[in-house]
């Protein structure tokens, strides 16, 4: 008697990480001396603003689905610019076993860096799980301007399970840690009148920069469904909530031009 042949094993996912390195020239410029992506994650250079160096994340392959893991590491040295931004949205897709899917960010500023990470809308599509994870660390004099936008299902479907959580600090103390769940199976009352009250859009702003110690902006009401609040150090965060991804970037948009750069 014969034993069966072992079964194949299952993929696992697709684990794949883009990192940057950006570092000051010494002629008034940023270079670039790590610039690598693995599977779905490729990065471009693109042309930049002033001394600030352009890096463009491009999807080469649909991700994340459930069993994915995918990351994206940028480090920016003491006195570079780094302008960091995604080609198109990012979809959030099932996977064939039911596994969740996860998006990790990471993004350290050593002092007198910038960085603007402006990535496109994430849409959770209707049957996916996404956890996404973003981590920022400031040093003092460092400047962050932080684009989130979530879009819960594509036209015409609803939307799958999201979680996600972005925790900030500066100078080794905490600015900012928050957490949402939103989509089937996140806590009861998600899309209530304290939650996302019926929208499908939702977003942040996030600006870090030493200019708010001296002129701190102040808490104010954006409309409807938007707010900006004073944080605990030099930053102030916008959110939003919107029917759509068009009415939500025209909301961050005012909000960027009033305190971002």
């Amino acid at each position: 008697m014969t034993s069966a042949p072992p079964a194949t094993p299952v993929p696992a996912g697709v684990r794949a990480t883009a990192r940057i390195r950006a570092t000051a020239d010494g002629r008034g410029g940023t270079a670039l001396p790590l610039l690598t992506g693995e599977g779905p994650l490729a990065l471009r250079r693109t042309r930049g603003e002033g001394a600030e160096a352009g890096v463009m994340l491009v999807g080469a392959m649909s991700a994340p689905l459930g069993g994915d893991h995918l990351a994206v590491e940028a480090d920016v040295g003491a006195g570079a610019r780094l302008a960091l931004a995604t080609a198109a949205a990012t979809l959030a897709l099932p996977g064939r076993g039911g596994e969740p899917a996860r998006y990790d960010v990471r993004l350290t500023l050593e002092g007198d860096a910038a960085l603007r990470w402006l990535p496109e809308p994430l849409v959770s599509v209707r049957g996916s799980d996404l956890r996404v994870r973003t981590r920022a660390e400031l040093a003092p004099g460092a400047r962050l301007l932080l684009r989130e936008e979530q879009v819960l299902g594509r036209a015409g479907e609803p939307g799958g399970l999201l979680r996600s959580r972005l925790t900030v600090t500066r100078a080794g103390r905490p600015l900012l840690d928050q957490e949402l769940a939103c989509g089937p199976g996140a806590p009861a009352g998600w899309d209530g009148p304290a939650g996302l009250a019926g929208h499908r859009s939702l977003g942040q702003l996030l600006v870090v920069d030493p200019a708010f110690e001296k002129d701190p902006a102040a808490a104010a009401v954006l409309g409807e469904f938007a707010a900006v609040t004073p944080l605990a150090g030099p930053a102030v965060l916008v959110t939003a909530l919107a029917p759509d991804a068009l009415r939500l970037r025209e909301l961050l948009d005012a909000a960027r031009r009033t305190y971002g750069w």
